[in-house]
């Protein structure tokens, strides 16, 4: 079997090298050229099959590399995000923390008689947090949940179960985690 002319019409390989800078050029390819030609064409073939299976396994190699490389970027970008929403997450709910005590002095107020002033501007804060996610724990006359309410009083009761007789203050939830138990008096 005959070996293609992979060369051209230079027969030595080192056509042009001339051109390129530094003899170190000139001499890889004579080396190149050397090995190839001084090899009968069985060894020839085999050479140039060994060669090109070593390509494409190095090509194979960068092509994984780039894969592994992709995927670790659409990763990181995924965490990123994520950390970016959390972030964002836990600053409303701080923010949503630092309004608790204005809700409880509202409610304060108009257990007190506050005027319809008071009511209209308590009703709005609390109407605009909890179109963002925020729930109100006020269960008055419910049962008692201890994953949810905050007993600070008891009055003795026959009968079966606890029960919530008085809200003290209000509880909270934020987007469905529990955020501030309700105080309430209980029964039973």
């Amino acid at each position: 079997m005959e070996v293609p002319d992979v060369w051209g019409s230079d027969p030595d390989g080192l056509e042009g090298l001339e051109d390129r800078e530094g003899p170190d050029s000139q001499a890889s390819a004579a080396t190149a050229c050397g090995d190839l030609q001084g090899l009968d064409s069985e060894a020839g073939e085999e050479a140039v099959v060994r060669e090109v299976a070593a390509l494409v396994e190095e090509r194979d190699d960068y092509r994984d590399a780039l894969i592994r490389l992709q995927a670790d970027f659409e990763n990181y970008k995924k965490r990123m995000i994520k950390q970016q929403t959390e972030h964002l997450e836990r600053a409303a709910q701080a923010l949503v923390d630092k309004l608790l005590p204005v809700l409880d002095t509202a409610d304060l107020a108009l257990a007190h008689g506050g005027g319809e002033d008071v009511k209209q501007l308590s009703g709005a804060l609390l109407g605009a947090l909890e179109r963002e996610g925020l729930e109100r724990i006020d269960p008055d006359g419910g049962s008692f949940d201890p994953t949810i309410h905050d007993a600070v009083a008891h009055e003795p009761h026959e009968g079966g179960g606890m029960e919530v007789v008085e809200v003290l203050r209000a509880g909270y939830r934020w987007k469905g985690r529990l955020l501030r138990p309700a105080m309430v008096r209980v029964r039973g």
